[in-house]
């Protein structure tokens, strides 16, 4: 936690559904009136800036922040690498924080396992705060004290994670 603010991240090996999962977790949680912040890592190179324009050309020029904003939202591009912890702190006025990666590390872990990827789960199930799959013998309420749930419960998943609300 950081700020009192709950901080849980859903961790599983690329094309899993981790953002599927995500998804149907902040629809969940916004749908019973929890304010929502999700930070996504990517292990890949990105950019949300488009040549040409205006934020692109400062960042080009070595802007260390570019920032854009309109009436109905802002990004603010940090254009040198950024701690989770930083990016954290610079989050407020929400209930609940999910990230999309971030294995390694101290943060609560959901961790995600689908059978047709044949692939394990990420994490041994004793990091685990909740483990979420179709994996035979998982299929149980709890595995090895870890709260388990089916690919489809995000309702189930979202009444553990804000029990502690």
């Amino acid at each position: 936690m950081l700020n009192s603010i709950p901080i849980y991240s859903v961790v599983a090996y690329s094309g899993t559904g981790k953002t599927t999962l995500i998804e149907k977790l902040v629809a969940e949680l916004k749908a019973r009136g929890f304010r929502t912040a999700v930070i996504k890592h990517d292990a890949h190179e990105f950019d949300i800036d488009h040549e040409g324009k205006d934020s692109w050309r400062f960042t080009r020029a070595g802007a260390d922040v570019t920032v854009v904003v309109s009436d109905s939202k802002a990004a603010i591009m940090e254009n040198r690498p950024v701690a989770l912890e930083a990016i954290l702190a610079k989050i407020t006025d929400v209930d609940i924080i999910i990230t999309e990666g971030y294995k390694s590390g101290g943060l609560p872990k959901i961790a995600l396992s689908r059978s047709v990827t044949g692939k394990p789960l990420p994490v041994p199930p004793d990091q685990c705060f909740a483990i979420v799959t179709d994996a035979p013998g998982f299929d149980a309420p709890e595995y090895g004290g870890v709260p388990c749930f089916g690919l489809d419960d995000a309702g189930g998943l979202t009444d553990l994670l804000v029990g502690g609300l």
